[in-house]
Order: structure tokens, then C-alpha cells, then sequence
């Protein structure tokens, strides 16, 4: 689909599901493959059919290298300016309100975490490693990194992991608060669409308004954001969706969703 190089993008339903397909190079992202990753998720935003994305990788070995260092070290211009969204195509966008799930189907390190970070929901194989060792190669998390890690753990647990650049089991992943469920590679794909389905279940517009709530609200008093009124919520109250799930519910039948 598409005629993309690097990845694929296919719909199951109204998931979108997004592979990175540089097996042979760790899932490393060259200026291609960003290029292309930022295609994908300008689609998906902008369809109105796919309400739920997972991102994975081909293979077991790596869900995502980070940047492909020996495209850098053979000279390889970035072309950062059609990047859209960041690295990954996550890693900056961040007016996108549809959840995005990941399946990392092996080791994400570097900008491979990065962009297991912008992700909404994280679902591991057992074998998976993670982290960020980019102050061993005199480099910086400068995709996100820095700034997710410290936001999601206490500081201490964060400066561990960034400082040293050492990396965690998928287990001590789950501990910290990155992985909501680890899972054998053989189960990945289908407990990562059993969580994309059941997001799906949901009104799209009562999920996006709540992910947009949380998002720009997580950065604001909460005496500020409580009673503030973000566009998604406007849109969901005044959507035909906001009348059937209470329909639906006196009328003891699954609510019949549009999406408007």
C-alpha cells in the first residue's frame, strides 16, 4: 500500500497497522524510512475509517535501533524538513488525539525507545530490551527521550536510566511503567490488536477527546484544565456519538458508533 520502500501500512478493520521492514538493519531508521514513517501517520490522522494504529517491526530481533548509524557514517543527508512528525513519525506529533499503540517485537534502543515513548500503550515480547545508551556513543536522547523519561518516572529511576545508558528487560520495563503487558513474540500481534479492538469498541470521538484532554492538560494546573473546555470535548458533545451511548444504554443494545 502505498508503494512505501522502507515500511508497510495495512488496515485490519479500523486498525491501522504500521511495520518498520529493516530487519537486516536492526528496524534502523534511515532519512527514508522517517520520510515514510511520517507519510504513514499523516494518513492515519487524517482517515476517518482507522481509529486505532499499532507500530511494530519486522522480525524478532529489533522493534527499532534508533537512527541508522551506518547510513550516517556513510554520509547520508537527513532531510529533516519532510520528517513529519519527528523521528519515527511520532517522536514530535503532537496534535495527533487516535491512539497509537506499539508492539515491540523486539529491542528498542535510542530513538527505537523514543518512539516507544510517544506511543500511548506498549506491548512487549518477553525478550525485548530497552533503552537509551546514547551517552555511550557521546550522542544525546534528543528525540524525546530526555524529556518522556523524566516525565514518567521518579527522578532518580530516570537519571539512572539516562546517565548510564544501560538497558532493562522487557519485565523491569513493565515495572517501571513503559510496557502495559508482556507477552511471548508468538502472542504479540494478537494481544496488541485485542487491545486495538477493544479501544476501537469505544466511541472515536470519546477516545480522541479523552487522549487530547489528557495530553494538553498533563502540563496545566489542575485548578486550570478541570473545567476547560479542549475542541475535542466540544466536538464530542455536540457529535451524534454523544447521544447514542446513553441510547444505547436504556435501549440494553452495543451502541452503533460514527465517528461524527
Amino acid at each position: 500500500m502505498f508503494g512505501f520502500e522502507r515500511i508497510s501500512y495495512e488496515m485490519a478493520g479500523r486498525v491501522a497497522i504500521v511495520t518498520i521492514r529493516r530487519a537486516e538493519a536492526r528496524n534502523a531508521l534511515d532519512n527514508l524510512a522517517n520520510i515514510e514513517l511520517g507519510r504513514a501517520f499523516d494518513h492515519f490522522a487524517a482517515d476517518d475509517e482507522a481509529w486505532v494504529a499499532i507500530i511494530t517491526g519486522d522480525g524478532e530481533k529489533a522493534f527499532c535501533a534508533g537512527n541508522d548509524m551506518k547510513a550516517r557514517a556513510r554520509g547520508e543527508q537527513l532531510t529533516q524538513e519532510k520528517w513529519s512528525g519527528g523521528f519515527g513519525g511520532l517522536a514530535k506529533r503532537h496534535d495527533l488525539f487516535k491512539p497509537v499503540i506499539c508492539a515491540a517485537n523486539g529491542s528498542a534502543l535510542g530513538g527505537g525507545f523514543e518512539i516507544l515513548l510517544a506511543c500511548d500503550i506498549v506491548i512487549a515480547a518477553d525478550h525485548a530490551m530497552f533503552g537509551l545508551p546514547e551517552v555511550k556513543f557521546g550522542q544525546l536522547a534528543g528525540a524525546g527521550g530526555a524529556h518522556r523519561v523524566p516525565r514518567a518516572l521518579p527522578w532518580q529511576k530516570a537519571m539512572g536510566l539516562l546517565l548510564t545508558g544501560r538497558s532493562i528487560t522487557a519485565g523491569e520495563a513493565a515495572d517501571y511503567g513503559f510496557v502495559n503487558e508482556v507477552v511471548p513474540h508468538a502472542a504479540l500481534m494478537s494481544t496488541a490488536l485485542r487491545w486495538a479492538n477493544e479501544i476501537a469498541d469505544n466511541s472515536p470521538l470519546a477516545v480522541r477527546a479523552t487522549k487530547e484532554t489528557a495530553m494538553c492538560g498533563l502540563a496545566r494546573p489542575l485548578s486550570e484544565v478541570i473545567d476547560h473546555s479542549f475542541p475535542g470535548r466540544d466536538a464530542l458533545r455536540a457529535s451524534e456519538d454523544f447521544l447514542e451511548g446513553p441510547r444505547a444504554f436504556a435501549e440494553k443494545r452495543r451502541p452503533l458508533w460514527k465517528g461524527k
